[in-house]
């Protein structure tokens, strides 16, 4: 592994298990094996390690949800998968809680962390939108933004209640909001 990968490798682990502001720069670095001249070379700060860290925690979590979509062929399958993507993700071993809500929550004022987090957030929405409008949504947005309250509560509550199986009550919360929202309107009598 090159010093960069080791690094990330090495941030990955202690910052998600630990939290960031618990980790300073010398474990990272025992950890990783590296110089202190290294890390610096690299990525110039500890704040720039966190952004690197949180960009691989988005680009991973990307890459499994749209692998759960990919699986599927309508938008309405498509949405409930985000959930069932979300739902290997909590019963993983060693699942704290979500890397964005907690680094979100240590570094308030850190800009790099900040704009990762938004930037995994709107990816999230836009997701949603898009599915929503294509699934034929009368209201997408509205439907968007329900199922992200949802998508963000169960990942929360998964971390705070240490029960994966929240997931699944998301997922049929998600898919009864689906059905209603796309389902023809019915006319007066």
């Amino acid at each position: 592994m090159s010093v960069r990968e080791r690094l990330l490798a090495s941030a990955d682990e202690l910052f998600y298990r630990e939290g960031i502001n618990n980790v300073g720069i010398d474990r990272v670095l025992e950890h990783a094996g590296v110089a202190k001249a290294s890390l610096y070379s690299t990525f110039g700060s500890k704040d720039e390690l966190v952004r690197a860290y949180l960009e691989g925690r988005q680009q991973s979590r990307r890459v499994r949800i749209e692998e759960r979509i990919a699986r599927h062929k309508t938008p309405r399958d498509q949405l409930l998968a985000i959930f069932d993507a979300m739902a290997e993700t909590l019963a993983r071993p060693g699942f704290r809680g979500c890397a964005f809500v907690m680094a979100s929550a240590e570094l308030p004022g850190g800009r790099g962390a900040q704009e990762v987090v938004a930037a995994y957030r709107a990816w999230v929405r836009e997701l949603l939108l898009r599915l929503c409008k294509e699934a034929g949504a009368r209201q997408p947005r509205l439907l968007a933004q329900q199922l992200g309250l949802l998508y963000d509560g169960s990942l929360v509550a998964g971390q705070l209640d240490g029960d994966p199986a929240v997931v699944a009550t998301a997922r049929q919360t998600a898919a009864l909001l689906l059905d209603a929202a796309v389902a023809p309107a019915r006319r007066a009598a």
